[in-house]
């Protein structure tokens, strides 16, 4: 499988997943071989406190996760630029600073490229969650330099889009705000059981934050959901979910009718056993798992024992299932958190505690020396 006596292992993106895989490195030692990481970014964020961040529970720094400590721990090689292809045939990766690199195999946990102004169309108030960098960047320099964005748009009715409108409508720096949600035709969290939409159905209508059923697009300048405009409007933020990244199917890599990179059950890319994919840029082909953070969080430890198994010689064994992962906590950024759990949805203080407890254990999972 592996043609160096000292393979090289390339991890392209410092997503979710990888942040596992590294984590793993520094903990139980690094595999044999070298390990090459590709990440532009200095530090992570994580995607599950930005609601929070949003409306003043947390501070910027709280979200991230600083990479300089976590290479030195696992003893990577950091290039600092953004992966633009690879060949997948010479096992060649080509950066954006004009490097490139060889590897025997490659794993990628990218994340997902922003889709708002292909999906909905362009508009210079339109602010998409992801990237989630670019993301938290724009929001900073906004909330700094705008203090008067009253009215406010979210399109999207996922949880990511019904966590946002939360956060939003309870900003710390634009206070008193005027938010719609625009779920779309779909409607209200479409994945989730009737318990757990009626309760964040009446926790939006208590907090204020009208509800349009209809798909959104920008037309003519205007908001409109469906027919109607929702007009005028300071700010329209999306969360309508990742886009695949151009870079996969440039590199010829086997993609579905979305763009997203084909997987089997070992997260390898099929037809390319040498390359694995994971988080928002991946498709499995023998099962659905939805592009979430969750999903991507509970990938990395799977995915670190196989690929060091792979450095070894050997086939991968581990396989990541969702089964009972299905459990989501939203929150209202009002001192409560909704629960929904396949059938049962439960709103309370002692949940939003919960979540807070988890989301700041997986942040100091990261930020703690390895020994700790």
């Amino acid at each position: 499988m592996i043609a160096r006596v000292d393979p090289v292992l390339l991890l392209a993106g410092a997503g979710h997943a990888h942040l596992g895989v590294i984590d793993d490195w520094r903990k139980h030692g690094p595999p044999r071989g070298r390990t090459l990481l590709v990440e532009p970014l200095d530090a992570m964020f994580y995607s599950g406190m930005v609601p929070g961040w949003i409306a003043g529970e947390y501070r910027a720094s709280e979200l991230a996760i600083p990479l300089a400590p976590l290479v030195k721990e696992a003893a990577l090689e950091w290039h600092r630029a953004r992966l633009v292809r690879i060949d997948p045939q010479k096992r060649i990766a080509y950066l954006d600073n004009g490097e490139t690199l060889a590897f025997d195999i490659c794993s990628t946990a990218t994340g997902g490229a922003g889709q708002a102004s292909d999906v909905l169309g362009a508009d210079e108030r339109l602010l998409d969650i992801r990237p989630l960098s670019g993301f938290i960047g724009r929001w900073e320099s906004l909330r700094e330099a705008e203090p008067h964005h009253r009215r406010i748009a979210v399109v999207g009715g996922g949880a990511g889009g019904v966590e946002l409108a939360f956060g939003l409508r309870n900003s710390s720096h634009w206070r008193d705000c005027s938010v719609t949600l625009a779920t779309g035709a779909r409607g209200l969290l479409p994945h989730h059981a009737i318990a757990v939409r009626e309760r964040v159905a009446r926790e939006l209508e208590a907090q204020g934050v009208a509800v349009m059923r209809e798909d959104a697009a920008i037309r003519d300048g205007a908001l409109m959901a469906g027919n109607r405009s929702l007009e005028p409007l300071d700010l329209i933020a999306a969360a309508i979910g990742s886009g695949a990244p151009d870079w996969l199917a440039v590199s010829g890599l086997p993609v579905d009718e979305d763009g997203f990179v084909q997987v089997d059950e070992h997260q390898r890319v099929c037809g390319f056993e040498h390359i694995l994919a994971a988080g928002d840029v991946a498709r499995r082909t023998d099962r659905s798992v939805p592009h979430s953070g969750v999903h991507a969080v509970y990938t990395g430890p799977v995915l670190a024992r196989n690929l060091r198994r792979m450095l070894d010689g050997k086939p991968p064994r581990r396989s990541y299932s969702p089964r009972f992962m299905d459990f989501y906590l939203l929150n209202t950024c009002r001192g409560e958190a909704i629960a929904s759990y396949r059938r049962f949805g439960l709103q309370s203080r002692w949940l939003r505690r919960v979540k807070d407890w988890l989301d700041t254990r997986w942040i100091r999972r990261f930020t703690r020396p390895a020994g700790r």
